[in-house]
C-alpha cells in the first residue's frame, strides 16, 4: 500500500513548513514504512542552515521520520488519527548522523517497528540518500488524548 500526500494530510496533524513526508512509497501494516521527503532549495530552514553551503538540520531529518514512525504505527493500531490525538517523543536512542542531506536529495525514510508495549512504541529508524545512509536511530513515542 502507498499513500500519496492527500492520504498523509488526513492521517497527520502537520502543515508546512513542518509536514516533513512527502508520500509513503509502502507499508506492511504493523510492521515497517518506507516513505520519502523531497529536499528542496524553498525550504525555510535553508535561508540560515547554511546560506553558504545548505544543509538539512539534523533534527529535521529525525523528524522527518518519526512523522513516518507516526503513521506505522496508525497502521498498527489499524485506526486513523483521533483528532484529539498527540503523539509525542519520549526518547531518541543511537542516533547517528552519516551524510549531509542537501537540496535537490530524495531523503528515503525506513521505519520498522520494533515493539508497542504499554502505550510505548519504539522503531528503528534509518533515512538514506541515493542508497547511502544519512542518519539511523531508534524513537520512541506515546499517544495522548488531549481534550480541550
Amino acid at each position: 500500500m502507498s499513500m500519496d500526500i492527500h492520504t498523509i494530510l488526513k492521517k497527520l496533524p502537520h502543515r508546512y513548513p513542518i509536514l516533513l513526508v512527502d508520500r509513503v512509497l509502502e507499508v506492511e501494516d504493523g510492521k515497517r514504512i518506507k516513505a520519502l521527503k523531497n529536499v528542496t532549495i524553498n525550504e525555510p530552514f535553508f535561508m540560515g542552515h547554511f546560506p553558504n553551503r545548505p544543509v538539512m538540520p539534523g533534527v529535521l531529518m529525525l523528524e522527518a521520520l518519526a512523522q513516518a514512525s507516526a503513521l506505522l504505527a496508525f497502521s498498527a493500531d489499524g485506526r486513523d488519527l483521533d483528532p484529539r490525538a498527540v503523539y509525542y517523543f519520549v526518547g531518541i536512542d543511537g542516533a547517528r548522523f552519516k551524510r549531509p542531506v542537501e537540496p535537490g536529495d530524495q531523503l528515503i525514510l525506513e521505519v520498522g517497528l520494533d515493539r508497542a508495549r504499554g502505550g510505548i512504541y519504539k522503531f528503528n529508524c534509518k533515512a538514506s540518500v541515493d542508497g547511502e545512509l544519512a542518519v539511523e536511530a531508534d524513537l520512541m513515542c506515546t499517544m495522548r488524548i488531549v481534550e480541550d
